[in-house]
């Protein structure tokens, strides 16, 4: 008698257990969800944001069969809007295309840190001397060319992490897309300021194709992590651990 007893008794404790198991489970779920929403309503990171200035163009022209030469002045501006996350641009590397074709070689920005609200400007050249192009574009430029107008891409593409506090995250891919109107011939709004050399000023907002990662969620990673840690810190006096690990997620 007293052996299916205790049977009973183990087979109550089980289910008993699994529910405490479960609410335990959407207890400690529901309050990171809370912790979550708290760190992301004081910080409320925002997005850089970035504009084509303007861009000078010392040359720009076809030639037979189908080759492309260009020479580019270009200048980027990129504002950091938040006052509580930093941005360090570890490569960028920024190249000019038309119709999807790069048309230019890259060239390759120095790192900076961009630090709350703050603003970088970066003027680099970048060329291409007869670089091969589908015939298809090289019909195509020709067409805009004599009809006065031609669309060309400034892309940047890079690697940047975000700082908040001394917590740093992992590195994201970053890739930046500007259309740059340029116009020829008598259309021309452009400023001579050389032999052949013209200065259009653009003042072009850029538009960012998504991150590794939406750029929300990457930010609610790093607040979460950065509340963990200090809440270990304060716990446990632990150290802050590195962070310069690479996450390659694009």
């Amino acid at each position: 008698m007293t052996s299916k007893k205790d049977s009973g008794n183990h087979g109550h404790t089980r289910p008993r257990l699994v529910r405490l198991l479960f609410a335990g489970i959407l207890t400690f779920l529901l309050i990171a969800l809370i912790v979550i929403l708290l760190v992301w309503a004081i910080l409320r990171p925002s997005k850089p944001k970035f504009i084509l200035q303007d861009a000078t163009v010392y040359a720009f022209n076809v030639s037979y069969p189908s080759f492309i030469t260009s020479n580019f002045q270009v200048t980027v501006s990129s504002r950091n809007p938040d006052d509580r996350v930093g941005i360090y641009y570890d490569r960028l590397d920024i190249y000019a295309t038309y119709r999807d074709q790069q048309i230019t070689l890259r060239t390759s920005i120095p790192s900076s840190y961009q630090g709350h609200e703050e603003t970088n400007v970066w003027s680099p050249f970048i060329y291409g001397n007869s670089v091969p192009v589908s015939p298809y574009n090289s019909a195509a430029l020709s067409q805009d060319q004599g009809a006065g107008v031609v669309m060309l891409m400034i892309k940047i593409d890079g690697r940047v992490r975000f700082k908040v506090g001394t917590f740093m995250s992992a590195k994201y891919n970053l890739h930046v897309r500007c259309p740059a109107y340029i116009q020829f011939g008598s259309r021309t709004s452009g400023i001579m300021v050389g032999d052949n050399v013209v200065k259009y000023q653009l003042a072009t907002r850029c538009h960012r194709d998504t991150f590794d990662l939406d750029f929300e969620m990457q930010m609610i990673l790093l607040l979460l992590h950065s509340f963990t840690v200090g809440v270990a810190m304060v716990g446990g006096g632990a150290t802050t651990p590195g962070c310069d690990e690479t996450v390659a997620l694009i």
